[in-house]
Parts: C-alpha cells; sequence; structure tokens
C-alpha cells in the first residue's frame, strides 16, 4: 500500500469511526433517563413486594401449623403473587423476597426470581401467595451459596406441602411449602421449586447500591421500608401469634379462581 494512500485512510477514515463512537449529548442524556427509569421501576416493584409480603405473614399467622412451623423457621422466602399474575419485571414465575432469622430479629430481605413450582407430575402450576419456610441451614445456604438453584428431593432438599404436615401425615422436611390459594399443591407430600436466581437489579434498586444477597443479609445494608415485614415476621415466628394457644381453627385458603 502507497504512502500517501495510508495517509489518506488515516486522515478520513479514523476520524468518522471516533465520531461514531463518540455518542452526542443528547444520546447520552437519554440513556441517562432511561436508566433512571428503570431503575425507579425496579424499585416501585421491590417496595410493592415487601408491602405485600406483610399480608402474606399475616395469613399464615393465622394457620395453626404455620404458627409451629414458624417457631422453628430459620428463614423465609415469600413471593405475594406467583404465576400469570406475576410476569413482567419480576421474571417468570414471580419475584419473591427472602428474609434470614438471626435470633428473635429478621434481616432485611433479599429479592430473588423463580421459574416455576413443580408439583409431582404437574409442572407449571399458577395462582396466588405461596411461601417457603426454611426449616434448617442447608436450605438457607442454597440461597447464599448459588445463584442458580432448585429446591427439591434431586437437589438434596426435601420441600413438603403444608397441609400434609396439617394432616400428621409427614414431618417438616427442610423446607414447608405453604400456599393462600385452595389446592394449588393438591394432594402430594412434596412440591420444587426450580431456577431460583437472585435478582440483583431489584435488590440493589431496593438499597440504593449495588448489593450481594450475604450482604443483605449480614446487616450491611438497610432499608426502613422493610421495618413492617420484618416486625410481622418477628410476630409470627415468637411463638405468641394470636389463636396459637386457643385452639383458632385453621385459616380458610383463598379460594383458586
Amino acid at each position: 500500500m502507497s504512502s500517501s494512500k495510508s495517509n489518506f485512510i488515516i486522515q478520513c477514515v479514523i476520524p468518522l469511526a471516533l465520531a461514531a463512537a463518540v455518542a452526542s449529548p443528547s444520546t447520552v442524556m437519554a440513556q441517562s433517563v432511561q436508566k433512571r427509569e428503570t431503575q425507579e421501576a425496579y424499585e416501585r416493584s421491590a417496595n410493592k413486594h415487601v408491602e405485600n409480603a406483610v399480608a402474606v405473614v399475616k395469613r399464615m399467622e393465622a394457620d395453626p401449623t404455620m404458627q409451629r412451623v414458624m417457631i422453628d423457621a430459620k428463614g423465609v422466602y415469600i413471593l405475594p403473587s406467583y404465576g400469570r399474575a406475576a410476569l413482567g419485571i419480576g421474571g417468570q414465575g414471580g419475584a419473591g423476597v427472602l428474609l434470614v432469622r438471626q435470633g428473635a430479629v429478621w434481616s432485611e430481605p433479599a429479592f430473588y426470581n423463580i421459574g416455576g413450582i413443580s408439583i409431582g407430575a404437574q409442572v407449571g402450576a399458577e395462582g396466588g401467595a405461596v411461601a417457603f419456610v426454611l426449616k434448617n441451614d442447608k436450605a438457607v445456604q442454597r440461597f447464599t451459596e448459588k445463584n442458580n438453584f432448585s429446591l427439591s428431593a434431586n437437589a438434596g432438599i426435601t420441600v413438603i406441602n403444608w397441609t400434609k404436615i396439617a394432616q400428621g401425615s409427614t414431618g417438616d422436611g427442610d423446607v414447608v411449602a405453604w400456599s393462600g390459594t385452595k389446592g394449588l399443591f393438591g394432594n402430594v407430600a412434596t412440591v420444587g421449586v426450580n431456577d431460583i436466581r437472585y435478582n440483583e437489579r431489584m435488590t440493589s434498586a431496593y438499597y440504593g447500591k449495588t448489593t450481594t444477597a450475604m450482604e443483605v443479609i449480614d446487616g450491611k445494608v438497610k432499608n426502613p421500608a422493610s421495618d413492617a415485614l420484618k416486625q410481622a415476621l418477628a410476630e409470627t415466628s415468637s411463638g405468641n401469634a394470636a389463636g396459637k394457644s386457643s385452639g383458632g381453627t385453621e385459616a380458610a385458603p383463598e379460594q383458586k379462581k
């Protein structure tokens, strides 16, 4: 290649490439606005999940079986709305909050998505509020040690249908699955939860900074908006829940629509 031709390439092509690489101020501003709006959307969604989780805990508290289960809970993963109604920013099966018990108090919430719930031969069951009570450290560690995992017998975790505990036909297992929708888990003894993933974007939006699940659990970040949820869990797991010692009847789950 001649020297003059090389100079032409340097003088003409490279400046064009540089110009293309440098975004205009309007483009930069538009990208900044879009990023901020996305962040705010995640923050609103996170706040809504935490707010709705309080109502789920109150419904669990009204059930004598779950009152007993919660006394020994090491953690809880709550999906305020599982199924088609949960599609969108939360993920395929929905977004939920994980809180870990630390003595008499509960940690801040960390956000996780799930792919789906398997119920025997039926995959993709839908509908309503769902909660998974983590009964031992092994179950809690699944959330803190892995970014994509399942809670199932195949994964070494036994997830027990809470209605079977109420019937006295099984023990608590590693995890107790509760549903606010009548018949969601059918008559099976165990269920499985698939494709659980830590939602870093939603968690970070909730705390205003990039945050790991362990930082949330260890108390490195705080959000006062979660106080009501932590208080509700503390009351439910204290053993002093209303109706526990008064022989209250089991709360009727919401009918599946």
